[in-house]
């Protein structure tokens, strides 16, 4: 196990794809996460999963409990605003009686579901029947509002006419009927759920495996085998031909890219942690900077 203070506790970083051509044409990118969710239920490891299903508007998802493959790919592709998948995990277990179940959730969802684990307060005899947790990287999440907003307002097209959004190269890319609509990311700042200003987060340090694009090739996604479970998942799965794998890049668009955009994401944001602690502000999951504070050195 590697210990990585950038990128979290590993065990192996590799490049990989789906090679289900099906799964690939609903994906965002590689559509690792679909792939293993479908092949972690077909070979019993899960029998359920929880994913971000469709909602009643246009890009605004739901959670979904999904028992096939079916109903997996309805989850497939990014959608750039919270969907609160943790909240149907009881319902998974009572009414749909699942005993193993997947998670897919962005960094601040995985840690929620630690939490859940670590104390399991109000979720007795249900987190011990979570058997999968997928992380995917993440710098920033919109309220659905604000999505609206970059669709209507700076793209001039309305969510129904939009087919697929991408972040890439500095741009929130958006594709729609008529053609595509790029948004500088600088001009989204200011947008994003307040939360998401003080999550030191970006690559889902707690998860089983985590994965996404930024330091793959177009098509391709960035896997980071984590615990025992996820790196033999990832290791069965690419043994089984259910995923395609290439070189990694280590060099400034691969890894590197990877490493710089999770060590800014911690720096920029533990600075506007130290200034709110300097308000007098009580911040979560942190303490006083005083030395003599008995909790600095836990």
């Amino acid at each position: 196990m590697i210990q990585d203070s950038v990128l979290g506790p590993h065990q192996e970083i590799i490049t990989a794809k789906a090679a289900d051509n099906k799964v690939l044409s609903k994906a965002q990118d590689g559509g690792i996460v679909s792939a293993i969710l479908i092949y972690a239920l077909e070979e019993n490891i899960i029998d359920g999963t929880i994913v971000a299903g469709p909602g009643d508007e246009p890009w605004k998802p739901e959670p979904l409990v999904a028992t096939t493959k079916k109903e997996i790919l309805k989850g497939a592709g990014t959608k750039y605003t919270m969907c609160p998948n943790l909240s149907v995990i009881k319902e998974a277990t009572r009414e749909y009686g699942l005993e193993k179940i997947g998670t897919v959730g962005t960094p601040c969802q995985v840690m929620g579901l630690r939490k859940m684990q670590t104390y399991p307060l109000g979720v007795r005899n249900v987190v011990d029947k979570i058997a999968l947790s997928i992380g995917i990287y993440c710098m920033e999440n919109f309220p659905y509002e604000s999505l609206k907003t970059f669709i209507n307002d700076k793209v001039g097209v309305t969510p129904s006419q939009v087919t697929k959004m991408n972040i890439t190269k500095g741009k929130l890319f958006i594709t729609h009927t008529g053609g595509e609509g790029k948004i500088p990311l600088k001009e989204t700042h200011g947008y994003e759920q307040a939360g998401c200003n003080y999550c030191m987060d970006y690559v889902a340090e707690l998860s089983d495996l985590s994965c996404g694009s930024v330091g793959a090739k177009p098509g391709w996604s960035t896997i980071i085998k984590r615990t025992d479970k996820g790196a033999s998942l990832i290791d069965k799965a690419i043994k089984e031909g259910v995923l395609e794998t290439t070189e990694t890049n280590e060099g400034k668009f691969g890894l590197e890219m990877l490493r710089k955009l999770s060590t800014n994401k911690k720096k920029k944001h533990q600075k506007r942690i130290d200034k709110q602690i300097d308000y007098g502000l009580n911040m979560p999951f942190t303490h006083s900077k005083d030395k003599n504070d008995p909790l600095e050195n836990r």
